[in-house]
């Protein structure tokens, strides 16, 4: 596969601040990583929508900056009202391209609203804006950590894009392997969207092996004794990390992804440092 046109894709993802200095510390790192010229930055959702309102704002930002942004969506608790008026809010805004996700109920919560999974969240928005919107939806290399089985993983990720996705989007991943397995997989299930690397940069060892566990993303072993060995030194960490991650993108990058998605952690030196490290 040769590389895109124009330059080799990238895109960048932010989560919503919760404070006026964050939201200004936010709007630094973002000004750093436009330099890189990214074909669109995401802004993520809370468990249940909790978000929403600093996710709408900071995708309305982007867009006042020049750049595109893509807004998740999620729909768990959400009902066939509320996700359309929430739709007609982004349209009015600009918003061309969405992240549809299941999304995470807040704690204490059943399983409320009127969808159940992804792949209703994107029939339907497909159903009420036709092509108004570039929908993204998830993928899982590693199999999602609630997945039945690995096969059951990957019919259901079949059926998000067959209710109307353009491309999907991996959970991070550390092992380039799994995610050209995963590509094959899906060419042979007769699904043929795009899909995009999601790259975490290693910013920190404890945080990034919690993290992990918890979305069920594999840190390889090797990777996991040397974070540990490192201790408490950050800039060994960082170093090693900067020199992992650019060498997995480099694999990918020779395989012929159609871009790289970075999971920014709203910080923007590793970021740039590994586009920089790749030539982009």
């Amino acid at each position: 596969m040769s590389e895109p046109k124009g330059g080799f894709p990238v895109s960048f993802e932010f989560f919503p601040t919760k404070t006026p200095e964050g939201a200004q510390k936010l709007r630094a790192v973002r000004a750093q990583l436009y330099a890189r010229q990214p074909e669109f930055c995401s802004v993520t959702y809370g468990a249940g929508g909790s978000t929403q309102e600093g996710t709408f704002n900071a995708v309305k930002e982007i867009l006042s900056e020049g750049v595109d942004a893509a807004s998740h969506f999620s729909c768990i608790g959400a009902t066939r009202d509320s996700v359309r008026a929430q739709l007609a809010q982004l349209k009015a805004m600009g918003v061309r391209r969405l992240v549809a996700l299941r999304g995470d109920l807040p704690s204490g919560y059943g399983i409320g609203g009127e969808f159940h999974y992804a792949s209703d969240l994107v029939a339907f928005i497909r159903e009420e804006t036709g092509r108004d919107f570039h929908i993204e939806v998830a993928a899982y290399p590693e199999v999602h950590p609630q997945a039945r089985s690995a096969e059951a993983d990957l019919k259901a990720y079949a059926t998000k894009v067959n209710a109307g996705a353009d491309s999907a989007i991996t959970q991070y991943f550390f092992n380039a392997d799994a995610y050209f397995r995963f590509v094959d997989d899906t060419r042979k299930l007769g699904v043929e969207a795009p899909v995009v690397p999601g790259i975490m940069p290693i910013l920190g060892a404890t945080q990034l092996m919690r993290f992990s566990d918890a979305c069920g993303a594999e840190i390889p072993r090797w990777i996991r004794l040397r974070l540990q060995g490192y201790g408490d030194d950050v800039e060994s960490i960082r170093a090693f990390g900067l020199d992992v991650v650019t060498a997995m993108c480099e694999q990918l990058r020779a395989g012929g992804v159609p871009g790289l998605h970075f999971y920014t952690m709203n910080q923007s030196a590793a970021t740039l440092e590994i586009c920089k490290r790749l030539g982009l």
